[in-house]
């Protein structure tokens, strides 16, 4: 490629904010402005809006179907979000006033064995 089209490139990149620069001398220095997460995160946000109607389920379906996602990814992403659930209800209770652990209606709190 061209000097010219490299820092086409660059300059489009930064200006969507995926780079930027610093001058050294005469020189710029490009580095990446977010970490890689941070980036694929709003790519794959970009591509649930545009191409799947803002539906993040009908991507994930649209994967399991076409066998890109396996069962072991499936067991993995349904260990997540079964940790970010327990995450949101302990948050919840938290900002509730109410205890963490056992909640009412459990054999412990009933004065029951578990």
């Amino acid at each position: 490629m061209k000097d010219s089209t490299i820092r086409t490139i660059l300059r489009r990149l930064e200006a969507k904010g995926y780079v930027a620069h610093e001058l050294e001398g005469r020189t710029f220095i490009f580095r990446a402005a977010e970490a890689r997460e941070n980036v694929a995160v709003r790519a794959v946000k970009h591509i649930i809006d545009r191409l799947c109607g803002g539906s993040a389920e009908q991507l994930v379906i649209g994967l399991v179907d076409s066998e890109v996602l396996g069962s072991k990814q499936l067991e993995r992403l349904a260990r997540k979000i079964a940790q970010s659930e327990e995450q949101n209800n302990a948050t919840q209770r938290k900002a509730a006033g109410k205890p963490e652990g056992r909640q009412p209606g459990n054999a412990a709190a009933r004065g029951g064995k578990s």
